[in-house]
This record gives C-alpha cells, sequence and structure tokens, in this order.
C-alpha cells in the first residue's frame, strides 16, 4: 500500500506542478480552455497557485508531513471537482477528462494518505 501511495502522490505532483507551470506561463491551450469555461484570464494566477500550494503539500505529505498532505489532497479534491462542474457547467464536455483525471488523482492520493 506504500508502494502505491508514494507513486500515486508523486504522480499528481508532477502533474499538478506542470499544470501550475502551465498556467502561470498562460499557455495558449490554457487560455482556450479556459475561455471556454467562462474563467476570466485574470484568474489563472490564483487557480495556478492553488495547483502549486497543492502539489507543494502532497509533497510534504510524503516527506512525513502527514496531515499538510491529507489537507492539500483535500485541496486538489475540491478544485478539481469544481473544475470538472465548470466544464459542466458551460457544457464543454470535449475534455472533461483532463480535469477528472486530476480529480481521479487527488482523489487516489487522499484516499492512499487516510488508509496509511
Amino acid at each position: 500500500m506504500f508502494l502505491a501511495y508514494v507513486t500515486i502522490t508523486l504522480v499528481a505532483v508532477v502533474a499538478n506542478a506542470g499544470i501550475a507551470v502551465a498556467d502561470f506561463s498562460r499557455a495558449g491551450f490554457v487560455l482556450a480552455n479556459s475561455a471556454e469555461v467562462d474563467v476570466p484570464p485574470s484568474w489563472l494566477p490564483w487557480l495556478a497557485t492553488l495547483k502549486a500550494a497543492g502539489a507543494a503539500g502532497l509533497l510534504l505529505g510524503l516527506l512525513g508531513v502527514r496531515a499538510v498532505g491529507v489537507a492539500a489532497a483535500v485541496e486538489l479534491v475540491l478544485f478539481f471537482a469544481g473544475a470538472v462542474a465548470a466544464h459542466i457547467r458551460a457544457r464543454v464536455y470535449r475534455n472533461i477528462g483532463f480535469p477528472g483525471a486530476y480529480l481521479g488523482l487527488a482523489a487516489a492520493s487522499l484516499v492512499l494518505a487516510v488508509a496509511r
């Protein structure tokens, strides 16, 4: 179980850190996607900060600060549940798998962190 926790959580850390960098740099696909789901570009730095903080918190959880890791996983689950909801609200289903995958990673990290 520990190996699954470490593996899934490391994947979640890398994925969230990567998408936070894309958000901070205002990558073209990020701007296009946020426009499709009616998220103003001015929100991107705030959203990127939440993703980066979640990644950092998950990493701290891996390094032994369990409460921070669990809190970060909860934050990312809520964040990406909101992202999925934004896609549904805007009726943008063609790329809903991306926030869905991030939500799955966050949820798996949370379950494994709590079960540990």
